[in-house]
């Protein structure tokens, strides 16, 4: 049976063949089941909108009692004319405003682009922990980590697009792959 199964799992198997070959079964049943039990946005939702690519968004969990967070994705113009990433919402927050994060003589500043991003023709901009990043305002219950929260993205050509952000856990550099 066990030369049946791919051979992505066949080393697995054979490593585990000391423990005869229902153990060997075991072993691979829970790699699918963990593979399985993996939410599908914690492995890189991607939304299409336009001649726009939305990939990954995720946030960062908060502590406890916090009104503010951030939210990260990338964003990728396939189009001819460029555009802006002006605004957003997300459930449970007040308002989804577009920031800069910066260090200047050594102090970090922060600022709000009034004006949206923009994301050239061609060109692909990633919203990341400690540069551009969506500022999360006024959050009534907190983000909890492996949290799924609805949201969407307004681009001022584009439109609109409803995405949903994994929630990573706190201090969390990338919304990676979470089980």
């Amino acid at each position: 049976m066990l030369s049946l199964l791919p051979s992505l799992f066949s080393t697995r198997a054979q490593r585990y063949a000391a423990l005869g070959h229902r153990g060997a079964l075991l072993a691979i049943m829970a790699a699918f089941a963990c593979g399985l039990a993996c939410p599908a946005s914690a492995q890189t939702g991607s939304y299409t909108l336009g001649d726009l690519l939305i990939q990954a968004p995720w946030a960062r969990a908060t502590p406890a009692g916090a009104k503010v967070g951030g939210a990260y994705l990338k964003i990728t113009n396939h189009g001819p004319q460029p555009d802006r990433l002006v605004g957003g919402s997300l459930t449970g927050a007040r308002e989804v405003e577009v920031h800069e994060m910066s260090m200047s003589n050594n102090v970090m500043k922060m600022r709000h682009l009034k004006d949206g991003l923009e994301i050239k023709a061609g060109q692909t901009v990633e919203l990341k922990p400690g540069g551009y990043h969506l500022m999360l305002t006024g959050l009534s219950d907190g983000l909890k980590q492996g949290q799924k929260v609805k949201g969407s993205l307004t681009f001022e050509k584009a439109g609109t697009v409803e995405v949903e952000y994994t929630v990573a856990p706190v201090g969390a550099a990338s919304g990676g792959h979470m089980h």
